[in-house]
């Protein structure tokens, strides 16, 4: 099968042909319709997160299932499915309190060594060599997947611009219903609406936010933000962002402001635009050691709410996700915003990196 290869940190991938990959027990072979294109993914490639080489790369698929390894149930042949980033094993300490999105084998195996549960990969060379996976390894025509993250999609869904709700919708929404715990009628800031920040803005429409305020560089993706549900738009080169929210608050500041960027200057803006009480949930990933200055005693003071997510919860609420996708909660076609072949990846990766794609774009490799 084909696959985009990363073989050495900052340079291109390589379209390789590698041996056709196998589910073992628990596990499922998804033939890849298409793969979303993320900055976590990028923060590999310039090796701003450790993670071993060679390796296939792209986390968040839409495919259909090839082959299900023994004592999978439920997944069959021929299912349209959508395989969210986070894995998990369903057996260590927070899958079995209900927080797989801190399962602890997906972070100690996949996330650092590139491996399944077993503790190996499922990508070779024809030469027997490994090449590690990052998650799924979706930048593939075939990928591996544990059964725990593998999700029928609702038949009124489009298969290709699915893909994104295994990351960018799912992320936006573990933000939005975990860590905020968004409550109708509060007031809303998203701080940078790329692909993540879009869709936070979308499920904050749907959990009754009241105001929606989208705050970003490019006046593109305001307009984007704005078409997809946000009340207000702020042009940070333009304005000062914190004044603005203020004027348009009353001076009382947001409920809930996420951040979706991963850079200091962005996470600090969030904090400094909450309100006494409010909540500041950080999505993005910034590089490994890249740390933001917080203001202590305004934190204390106003009781401010400093919260991390990372992503939803893979096994109660996936389910709920596709739900509410396919009832309309949830525009795929406009957020989807760029198409690209697997044998333009480094095209894709390089518009991503120059912060030239203005929602999601997504790679079909079928």
């Amino acid at each position: 099968m084909r696959a985009a290869v990363l073989n050495e940190i900052n340079k291109p991938m390589i379209i390789e042909e590698l041996e056709r990959p196998r589910p073992k027990a628990g596990e499922v072979l998804v033939r890849v319709a298409s793969c979303g294109v993320c900055h976590t993914d990028l923060h590999v490639m310039k090796g701003e997160v450790k993670f071993p080489t060679p390796c296939v790369l792209g986390h968040e698929i839409s495919g259909v299932v090839e082959e299900v390894g023994a004592g999978v149930e439920g997944i069959q042949v021929g299912d349209r499915v959508v395989c969210p980033f986070i894995m998990p094993c369903g057996s260590c300490y927070y899958c079995m309190r209900g927080r797989d999105d801190l399962c602890e084998k997906f972070f100690a195996l996949n996330r650092l060594q590139g491996k399944l549960y077993d503790g190996d990969t499922r990508l070779f060379r024809k030469d027997g060599s490994r090449v590690w996976m990052y998650s799924m390894g979706g930048l593939a025509e075939l990928s591996v997947v544990p059964a725990t993250a593998v999700f029928k999609l609702p038949d009124n869904m489009p298969l290709h611009e699915a893909a994104t709700l295994g990351c960018a919708v799912f992320t936006a929404y573990g933000a939005v219903k975990n860590q905020a715990d968004l409550r109708a009628g509060e007031s809303v800031a998203v701080v940078a609406v790329g692909g993540v920040g879009l869709n936070i803005i979308q499920w904050a429409k749907t959990f009754g936010a009241s105001e929606i305020i989208a705050i970003d560089v490019r006046d593109d993706k305001l307009a984007n933000a704005r078409e997809l549900g946000a009340t207000h738009v702020i042009n940070s080169r333009e304005t000062n962002p914190v004044d603005e929210v203020m004027r348009i608050t009353d001076n009382r500041g947001v409920d809930v402001a996420f951040e979706a960027l991963g850079r200091p200057e962005t996470v600090a803006q969030a904090v400094n635009i909450v309100g006494d009480g409010g909540k500041a949930v950080v999505v993005g990933i910034a590089p490994i050691g890249v740390s933001a200055s917080i203001e202590i005693t305004r934190l204390v003071r106003r009781g401010i709410k400093l919260i991390g997510s990372y992503g939803a919860r893979t096994r109660a609420d996936m389910p709920t996700i596709l739900k509410l996708a396919s009832k309309g909660a949830i525009d795929l076609a406009k957020s989807v915003t760029r198409h690209y072949k697997l044998e333009q990846v480094n095209e894709a990766y390089n518009a991503l990196n120059r912060g030239e794609i203005v929602g999601r774009a997504i790679i079909k490799t079928d």
